[in-house]
């Protein structure tokens, strides 16, 4: 069968675009997930890398009449083993379909093939005096990937995630057929809303290879703030001070001092903030300069009250860009004595309560249970350490998980909000969502794919 199916991807992509090596297609086996708990890829396996949306037809339509599993692949920077290939068949890149189609000046659009990484999208759209707000981390993601996992980050506080930009998808689905949903459309009520039914919806209900996504008009002025804190709490309680004052930054970032600096010193940076043990990375954007700095006051004010030590302000772009590196890779530089990362999300205002109730539990198992994240989002990323750097005894690791998510559920709250499902998450979903609900998911995907070829084993029981 292995035979048939190189001879069947050659004739639709070329012979050059077909991978049978193993060691040629190492870098497609794994994603960012801690190796811990990263699933181990299948033992036979091939990669194909189509140019255009009808060999990515070509290719569903094959697999499907022949059963044969497709493991659809972004840039690999996931972080719950969605990427990953897990059964004997198909991995499935689209890192050839990386162009930017259309930008579209007039209704502030841009078309883009899913191959295309979030670094080319920002650059793409700043270069046309235009801003795409979102930052979801790894500047190396694609905009397929990006889309089929809404991805989050830091900056969706005034704009929200993924799901809020993209405006029209074309997909393939397993059988083939290629859909275009939405266009460049702010407003679209005919019928079901399918398009956001498959965002999200992580590369099981079909194969996205091209998005309309919304752009804004790049800011005049932007600066970052760094609010240092010598207590946590305080911190935390600056943060609905600042959104009930009718300010609304492009994103709100708690660190602790110990994790950023970790991050400064693995990328081999500074963190310029020498004061407090905690810190808040607040992102400003306004239309004028006045406009940046009145805000910046009113947020200096704020945190005064709430007992802040000292405020930074950045306003180079290259001091601000440098700010958000650092925070964006305190994983990467805690990963290697990573067990997992949580990405648990409760209610904005019970955020405060999730990491009190956390520490409580490191206290109790005396583990080292590193926090950050969204502020503003109420989004935390509790990171569980290996036993080598205070943390847990590999086995102990399911249910510290399950303690964890228990508070984040009592509070409001759910077990991802932006990482996703993907493998890694899968054996936790029945415990914390309603049996109706998995019900009705496992019947949607039945009707878009009747024979589970697409990322099978992921997103649901």
């Amino acid at each position: 069968m292995k035979a048939r199916l190189v001879s069947e991807l050659e004739a639709i992509v070329g012979k050059d675009w077909v991978v049978t090596k193993r060691e040629a297609m190492e870098n497609y086996l794994v994603d960012e997930t801690a190796p811990t708990v990263c699933p181990n890829p299948a033992a036979d396996l091939v990669l194909v890398k189509p140019h255009s949306t009808l060999e990515v037809s070509s290719i569903l339509n094959f697999a499907n009449k022949e059963r044969i599993p497709i493991f659809p692949r972004g840039g690999g920077t996931g972080l719950v083993g969605g990427a990953v290939p897990t059964k004997n068949g198909i991995i499935l890149s689209l890192e050839r379909m990386d162009k930017i189609e259309e930008l579209d000046r007039e209704n502030l659009m841009i078309v883009a093939e899913a191959g295309v990484t979030l670094e080319k999208l920002i650059k793409t759209a700043d270069e046309a005096g235009f801003l795409f707000p979102p930052h979801p981390g790894d500047e190396g993601a694609q905009v397929g990937g990006l889309v089929a996992c809404n991805a989050g980050g830091s900056r969706a506080v005034k704009y929200g995630t993924m799901r809020n930009y993209v405006k029209g998808i074309e997909v393939v689905l397993p059988t083939g057929s290629i859909l275009n949903l939405g266009g460049k459309l702010l407003k679209n009520v005919a019928g079901y809303d399918l398009m956001h039914l498959l965002i999200g919806s992580e590369g099981t209900l079909g194969v996205i290879t091209k998005v309309v996504l919304r752009l804004y008009p790049r800011f005049k002025a932007t600066t970052t703030l760094i609010v240092s804190y010598e207590d946590r709490h305080d911190a935390i309680r600056t943060v609905p001070r600042i959104l009930q004052e009718g300010l609304v930054p492009l994103a709100i970032e708690y660190v602790e001092k110990k994790l950023i600096e970790k991050s400064a010193e693995h990328l081999g940076k500074k963190w310029p903030a020498k004061k407090g043990k905690a810190f808040l990375i607040i992102i400003l954007t306004e239309h004028s300069e006045d406009d940046v700095y009145f805000a910046a006051e009113v947020i200096d004010k704020i945190s005064r009250e709430c007992n802040s030590i000292d405020t930074l302000i950045a306003v180079r772009r290259e001091e601000q860009e440098e700010i958000l590196s650092i925070r964006s890779n305190i994983y990467t530089a805690l990963k290697p004595n990573s067990m997992d990362i949580l990405d648990v999300t409760v209610p904005p205002a019970n955020i405060a309560k999730l990491m009190d109730a956390l520490d409580m539990l490191a206290e109790k198992y005396n583990i080292y249970l590193p926090m950050y994240g969204h502020a503003a989002d109420g989004n935390l990323h509790p990171q569980i350490m290996t036993e080598e750097a205070g943390g847990l005894k590999e086995e102990d690791l399911e249910r510290m998980k399950r303690m964890i998510y228990d508070i984040c559920i009592d509070l409001g709250g759910t077990i991802t909000g932006e990482h996703g499902i993907g493998k890694i998450r899968v054996k936790d979903l029945n415990r914390y969502l309603d049996k109706k609900e998995t019900e009705i998911m496992k019947k949607i995907k039945r009707i878009f794919d009747p024979n589970n070829i697409l990322n099978p084993g992921k997103v649901l029981p």
